[in-house]
C-alpha cells in the first residue's frame, strides 16, 4: 500500500513563483499539492475547503496579507499547520510570523530540498527553520524581547476586520471598492476607517498607507493610490 501523501496548498501571488514552487514540490514522492491562492482571502476560502495537510504562505499579498490570512485560517481551522515564506530576514517579520500562529519560516531563497524538509517537519508538528535563520533565531528572539519601546504596530488594537480594511486602504482601494471586496456596506467601511484613525491616531489615507508599509502589511515597493 502506498504512503499517504503530504497535502500542500501554496499561498503566493507571483504566478511563476507559485508554479516554480509546484514543479519543485511534485517531483517529492510524498508532497501533494491540492491546490493554488493569489492571495490570503483565497487562501482562506480553499484550506477551509482542501483542510491542506500544510499551508506555504507568502507574507507580503494583494487584498489580505499572509499575516493576516494565517491568523484567520487558524481560527477558522485550529489545527491548520502554515510555514511561511518571505523575502525579508527582518527580526519584526519573523517575530510576526510566529506571533500570528505560523509554526515555520523560511526565506524564498532556500533550496527546494529545504522547502519539502521544512513542509515534512511542521506536518509532523515540529517548528522549522531553514538552516540560516536556525542560526540567527536565538538572537532574533532576544532582540524581540528587548526591544519593548519598538513594538511593530501590527498589534492588538486592530481588529482582524480593521486590519484588512487597513490593507484594502494601503492599497488603494475606495470605499465602494473596499465595500465590495469585503461583502459590507459602505457606511460600515467608513465606520471602520473612522475606527482606524481614531486608534492610530492618524486623519489621512497617507499616513495610513506609510503606516501599512512599516507595519508589513503591504511593501514599500507595491503601487498604491494616495487620494
Amino acid at each position: 500500500m502506498s504512503k499517504k501523501r503530504i497535502t500542500v496548498l501554496l499561498t503566493e501571488d507571483h504566478a511563476v513563483v507559485r508554479e516554480g514552487f509546484r514543479a519543485l514540490l511534485e517531483l517529492e514522492d510524498d508532497l501533494e499539492v491540492v491546490g493554488e491562492a493569489k492571495d490570503g482571502r483565497r487562501a482562506v476560502a480553499l484550506v477551509e475547503k482542501l483542510r491542506p495537510a500544510v499551508l506555504v504562505m507568502d507574507i507580503a499579498m494583494p487584498l489580505l496579507n499572509g499575516l493576516e490570512a494565517t491568523r484567520q485560517i487558524l481560527k477558522a481551522v485550529p489545527g491548520a499547520r502554515i510555514l511561511i515564506l518571505s523575502a525579508h530576514s527582518d527580526d519584526a517579520y519573523i517575530k510576526d510570523a510566529m506571533g500570528s500562529g505560523a509554526v515555520g519560516f523560511l526565506l524564498k531563497q532556500a533550496s527546494a530540498h529545504v522547502l519539502s524538509e521544512g513542509i515534512r517537519e511542521v506536518n509532523k508538528g515540529h517548528v522549522f527553520f531553514g538552516p540560516f535563520m536556525a542560526k540567527r533565531l536565538p538572537e532574533c528572539l532576544r532582540k524581540s524581547l528587548d526591544r519593548v519601546g519598538r513594538s511593530n504596530p501590527r498589534n492588538d488594537r486592530l481588529s482582524s476586520r480593521e486590519m484588512e480594511v487597513l490593507q484594502l486602504i494601503a492599497e488603494g482601494k475606495a470605499n465602494k471598492e473596499t465595500a465590495a471586496e469585503l461583502g459590507v456596506g459602505i457606511k460600515a467601511v467608513e465606520k471602520h476607517r473612522e475606527h482606524l484613525m481614531q486608534k492610530l491616531d492618524i486623519h489621512d489615507t497617507a499616513g495610513l498607507t506609510r503606516y501599512a508599509i512599516h507595519a508589513g502589511i503591504i511593501e514599500s515597493s507595491v503601487q498604491v493610490t494616495i487620494v
